[in-house]
């Protein structure tokens, strides 16, 4: 089993709204996952990013895999 931290895709018809979570990869996208670690709304202005690090960490640790997305996502977070 492999373990991601990805994107989870929430809201309405052209009102996207994202969960960072991590899940089994074989999963869905919008399927089961393990454990929600954060948002992030594109829809705003400056778009709302809200992931907590120390579970970032943690599953990395055990060896999860961060998404592109998520990884672009969480260098905005930083800052």
């Amino acid at each position: 089993m492999s373990t991601k931290i990805r994107l989870k895709r929430m809201g309405g018809k052209k009102a996207p709204f994202y969960r960072v979570v991590v899940t089994d990869s074989h999963n869905a996208r919008d399927g089961r996952f393990i454990e929600e670690i954060g948002y992030y709304d594109p829809t705003k202005n400056p778009a709302i990013v809200n992931i907590d690090l120390e579970k970032v960490g943690q599953w990395q640790s055990k060896g999860a895999i961060v998404s592109d997305t998520v990884k672009s996502l969480l260098k905005r977070s930083a800052k």
